[in-house]
């Protein structure tokens, strides 16, 4: 066409290197503005899509590895719940321990002392209050409650009747020391007139000459007091005056609770245990269907023992009364009737609890696993604890050796009164005051774990919660941290009972189960989080391996970059000149005009 521009083939061939020259600038510019040599997959596919697929698992894995934190964030407020609980746990066998101690130098033994002095007495008969043929009868029991049968045994065999209970018979001319020789002569026997379980009592008298008999197996035990004579209570209750024991014997009705005054229906006596509190028997409740444990609203006529016998009868008038008092000390009236109904076992308890002459020295209490109620020192003087009962009234909880099931318990007659004294073992009160540390300890325990404390956000590995990290982006391989549930009971620490040696003992067998758990599980914690924190700096590596080999491909050169500029600028300059040189032919023609 006669208007296209004709270009010579330099010029047309300069122009062309400078348009290239161009693009090539723009290029190189890119990769200096944005630092890669590599920007979309028009640059280079391969090396685009293989930079993403690196970029891809590196981001996976990033976010495992803040996955791998918060676990070991886990498990380190697992391993702090973990040693608290050991110290917890440790504090737990100290005071165990310490009951212990307080029982292995005898404190807690059923035991009794008279309060006159026998030193030197030849002829027990010359005392006042004492005469030949008068008895002291002893009965006792093993740990778990039962009757056990006494006698004694010369060197051929059983030189008198094994019994549940054993007369001690004061003759003319014994001493006291023929009388202890007597007691401590008590064997227990296995029903066949063999002496299997070794002595029963230890006898002795004191610095102060007065008379104390405690059991040797850990039982408790009974003392009856009788005269010869046996025409009146008061005859046998001054026998027990004349042996020291006339502050804690009470005369019980044992037999027709009409002849209060009738030694054949009666006994002088006092109990023994070797118990820190007063325990009832396992108590059933029978106003149902069928009966079952009793509970704290159960009602005083509802109760029954394990063999269906009713423990209460007669309460049907405001002057029925239970009373209750501490070391012989002021009685308190506790009310067993409310006017329509016989109280529950919530209201007697708050009525011993709420009355300022007791809640300083005991405390009341109800375990409605067990159906037990309790009634346990809270105060280091208490040494004995009445009970009895008024106004006809028949009760039985089971409190002390003589109530136990298929007894009658403390009945009492109009205008009379039934009553009975436990006398608790010497350290009663103490060993109830680490009862109530270890109970304590074992409530903060169970605290510690139940209310969150040892989580970390929602989850809580010593409250059964698991936790699984994993290690790479296709949950292939993970490690998975099982929970443990470390309230008290999952450590299996039972509620302290320290009232005899072989329940202090399986309380520290326990204790140092769960401190054997306890380490166990902080091992584990550790193992696992180094396992963790291995993994966690192996990702950290690999995401950087990956993210390198990512920018190996797609990442330009800068300096590089930079002098394939400066050459390009270079050579942008040389192509004008270039194409300035071609057009100078044409250029000449100009000069003709």
């Amino acid at each position: 066409m006669t208007s296209d521009v004709v270009l010579t083939a330099a010029l047309r061939n300069n122009l062309l290197s400078l348009k290239s020259t161009q693009s090539s600038i723009d290029e190189t510019q890119l990769r200096l503005a944005t630092g890669l040599k590599v920007n979309s997959a028009l640059d280079n596919p391969q090396s685009f899509f293989a930079s993403e697929a690196l970029k891809n698992r590196a981001s996976d894995l990033t976010r495992l590895l803040d996955g791998l934190g918060q676990n070991i964030q886990v498990i380190k407020a697992a391993d702090a719940g973990v040693t608290a609980l050991t110290k917890l746990v440790e504090q737990a066998d100290s005071v165990a321990q310490s009951a212990r101690d307080a029982l292995a130098q005898g404190q807690s033994e059923a035991k009794a002392v008279g309060n006159v002095d026998l030193r030197g007495i030849d002829d027990l008969t010359a005392v006042n209050g004492l005469a030949n043929g008068d008895t002291i009868s002893l009965s006792i029991t093993d740990e778990n409650g039962d009757a056990v049968l006494i006698g004694t045994y010369g060197q051929t065999g059983l030189a008198s009747p094994a019994n549940d209970a054993a007369a001690i018979t004061i003759n003319t001319n014994d001493s006291v020391e023929e009388i202890i020789a007597e007691i401590n002569n008590l064997q227990i026997d296995d029903g066949n007139g063999n002496a299997t379980g070794g002595q029963a009592f230890e006898a002795t008298l004191d610095a102060s000459g007065n008379l104390q008999i405690k059991t040797l197996n850990g039982g408790d035990y009974r003392a009856v007091f009788a005269s010869a004579a046996g025409t009146t209570v008061s005859d046998d209750l001054a026998v027990a005056q004349a042996l020291g024991f006339g502050n804690i014997a009470q005369s019980v009705v044992r037999g027709d609770p009409a002849a209060p005054t009738d030694p054949a229906e009666n006994s002088v006596e006092f109990t023994a245990v070797a118990d820190v509190a007063v325990r009832s028997f396992q108590l059933f409740d029978n106003s149902g269907a069928d009966p079952v444990i009793a509970s704290r609203s159960s009602l005083l006529s509802d109760l029954e023992d394990s063999d269906t016998n009713a423990l209460f009868a007669n309460i049907d008038s405001v002057d029925d009364e239970y009373v209750i008092s501490v070391n012989g000390g002021q009685e308190v009236e506790i009310e067993l009737f409310d006017g329509t109904n016989a109280v529950s076992i919530q209201s007697f308890i708050d009525q011993i609890n709420n009355n300022d002459t007791l809640n300083g020295l005991i405390e009341a209490s109800f375990d409605e696993e067990t159906g037990q109620l309790s009634i346990t020192p809270i105060s280091a003087d208490v040494q004995s604890i009445e009970i009895g009962v008024d106004d006809a009234v028949t009760a039985n909880f089971g409190f002390g050796l003589t109530d136990s099931p298929n007894t009658t318990g403390l009945t009492a007659v109009a205008a009379e009164e039934n009553r009975e004294t436990i006398r608790l073992g010497g350290a009663a009160a103490a060993l109830a005051g680490f009862e109530d540390e270890f109970n304590n300890i074992r409530n903060q325990i169970t605290e510690l774990v139940t209310n969150g404390d040892t989580g970390y956000r929602g989850t809580n590995l010593l409250f059964g919660d698991d936790l699984t990290s994993f290690f790479n982006e296709f949950r292939t391989s993970s490690l998975t941290t099982e929970g443990v549930t470390f309230t008290a009971d999952g450590l299996g620490l039972s509620e302290a009972n320290f009232s005899r040696q072989s329940s202090v003992d399986g309380a520290l067998a326990e204790v140092r189960a769960a401190l054997e758990s306890v380490r166990a599980f902080g091992s584990t914690l550790a193992n696992d989080l180094s396992i963790i924190q291995t993994r966690q700096d192996f990702t950290t590596n690999l995401v950087n391996t990956l993210q390198e080999g990512s920018d190996k491909l797609v990442v330009a050169d800068q300096n590089e970059e930079g002098t394939k500029l400066l050459a390009l600028q270079t050579r942008q300059q040389l192509g004008v000149t270039s194409l300035s040189l071609a057009s100078q032919s044409q250029q000449s023609i100009l000069r003709l005009f």
